[in-house]
């Protein structure tokens, strides 16, 4: 076969697997800073500390459609200690609710925030916590993505965790409108090694992460997924697509 012919037939023959996966922007980055005052995790986002953390941009369709643009803001910011990986999130929610109480129940049948950490970039493994308004949690991890044949290991416990909701508006009161609820988590930095060897970090260090938001929208069958940093397809679990998260000191 002639070069230019078995280029178009491998063009031909990539181009249904390429349509599936879609496109994805560039991943994007934040710096995370050092906080020498510990944060208070009450779920309020008033501590001090917070003030030199800024905002990420609002969240996106998970697939980078701009024509999918969430009609809900949901945003997040860093920061780190010695001991800690603080993460925030403001999530505007006209009506905030949740059923699940359960430790590691399947929290995305509520809607919810995700977090995906990637401690070492260089592995295929990689760490999920979610958690709903009603502050129940689900921390998992998973030796490589799922489209690789990985497995989720629910016995995975983040000890030390903390984690804390505040609610801008009544819980699981549809009658009137609430303004939403709001997230403080503090991951142990030790929290990894008992699954493997994460050194804790210093000025440069960077992490893949990525942040998700399910949104089950009233009427729709399907839920929303939005995000901090597009997929390119509807599956998280593409670590090669997360974000940058860079520790800075």
């Amino acid at each position: 076969m002639k070069l230019g012919l078995f280029a178009a037939f491998l063009l031909s023959a990539l181009l249904p697997a390429i349509a599936q996966q879609g496109t994805a922007a560039a991943p994007a980055t934040y710096d995370c800073h050092y906080t020498a005052t510990p944060v208070r995790i009450d779920g309020k986002l008033d501590d001090a500390a917070w003030r030199r953390a800024s905002w990420t941009s609002d969240f996106i369709d998970i697939t980078g459609d701009a024509a999918k643009r969430p009609p809900l803001h949901t945003r997040t910011k860093m920061l780190w200690d010695d001991t800690y990986l603080y993460i925030a999130a403001d999530i505007e929610e006209p009506d905030v609710h949740g059923k699940l109480t359960e430790h590691d129940s399947v929290i995305f049948h509520d809607n919810d925030f995700e977090i995906f950490l990637k401690p070492l970039p260089e592995t295929e493994s990689y760490y999920e916590f979610e958690m709903n308004a009603l502050n129940t949690g689900w921390d998992l991890f998973l030796n490589k993505p799922y489209g690789l044949g990985g497995k989720s290991d629910n016995s995975w416990e983040a000890e030390g965790l903390k984690t804390a909701v505040a609610v801008q508006g009544t819980l699981n009161h549809p009658e009137d409108r609430d303004r939403g609820w709001t997230v403080e988590i503090a991951m142990p930095l030790t929290a990894f090694n008992s699954r493997q060897q994460v050194s804790k970090p210093v000025d440069g260090t960077m992490w893949r992460a990525n942040f998700s938001r399910v949104e089950w929208l009233t009427g729709r069958p399907r839920e929303e997924n939005w995000v901090w940093t597009p997929q390119g397809v509807v599956n998280m679990h593409v670590p090669e697509r997360w974000g940058y998260l860079t520790f800075r000191r």
